[in-house]
């Protein structure tokens, strides 16, 4: 009887928690479905509010409003520069941090390890930073995306931590006995033992280099170098679309309608990249972010 009531229990447990979990996912998926769905709907039927789950008056006015306007190219390209160099520049010198701090035999570790540590709380502010690259002569230029957001703190604290538990010390004790030295022993055996963890760090560096746009506000001024970010903000928030843009729209209402169309297409044109990269480095995201975590 026990073990009867035990498997109701664990069966009426378990359809609870199916239940809720089906309706947390309608909540996350249903607003991701919508834009999709407006993105290749008619600009009169998302005014309207007919698009409800699947695309109405099927179009594609939105996208090609978004691919003919003159920056979009320019911005994709830019940003595909920017977040290729700038995530293999920010994993080189995150390893190259996490590293030494998680060797026990480095001196005044401890003193480096608080000295990062007190960035993550306590920075120079936006005025002393824009200084600082302006003294350094990368202001508008490429290297002020790529350098001021080089390091993170926290992914050298991840890194760090991964290195401290995953990679036993009698691995290095016998690598020195070898005759290895600690560049050696890094390039030959560290990092390839570290490939989920690299993999979880290079995907933070590379969302964040995709979705940067503050940085190019700050310290860009020429057209050229903007992000694709920084185009569809000017597309999307300061309503910046060109006569070329709008095509034959030529009324105030029709205007109106590509501009709340638009809306949409930039979500699905801004996202879709790092949408279809995730899937082949999710499995190695899931296993950097938990190995480590729980020791036996």
């Amino acid at each position: 009887m026990d073990s009867l009531a035990h498997d109701k229990s664990d069966r009426l447990f378990h359809m609870v928690n199916n239940a809720a979990l089906g309706v947390f996912l309608l909540i996350v998926l249903y607003p991701l479905l919508y834009v999709v769905s407006a993105s290749f709907s008619s600009a009169s039927a998302v005014i309207s509010g007919k698009v409800w789950l699947w695309p109405v008056e099927f179009s594609l006015d939105g996208y090609e409003a978004v691919f003919r306007h003159r920056m979009v190219w320019t911005g994709l390209q830019n940003t595909l520069l920017y977040t290729f160099a700038g995530t293999l520049i920010s994993v080189l010198v995150t390893v190259l941090a996490a590293y030494p701090l998680s060797r026990n035999d480095f001196k005044g570790r401890r003193g480096f390890t608080l000295l990062f540590v007190f960035t993550m709380m306590f920075n120079g502010g936006l005025i002393p930073t824009y200084l600082l690259v302006k003294e350094l002569g990368m202001l508008d230029t490429a290297w002020a995306m790529v350098v001021p957001a080089a390091l993170s703190v926290w992914n050298v604290m991840i890194m760090m931590t991964y290195f401290r538990t995953s990679l036993p010390l009698e691995l290095l004790e016998s690598a020195q006995m070898d005759g290895c030295s600690d560049f050696t022993f890094l390039l030959r055996i560290v990092l390839p033992l570290s490939g989920p963890i690299i993999a979880v760090v290079t995907l933070f560096y590379a969302v964040d280099q995709w979705n940067q746009y503050f940085n190019a506000l700050i310290f860009l001024k020429s057209e050229k170098l903007f992000p694709l970010q920084l185009v569809l903000r000017d597309i999307l928030v300061q309503n910046q679309v060109s006569q070329e843009t709008l095509g034959d729209a030529k009324t105030a209402a029709a205007r109106q309608g590509l501009r709340e169309l638009l809306k949409y297409s930039l979500i699905v044109v801004s996202s879709v990249p790092l949408l279809a990269i995730y899937p082949f480095v999710q499995k190695y995201f899931v296993k950097g972010m938990m190995i480590g975590s729980i020791k036996g």
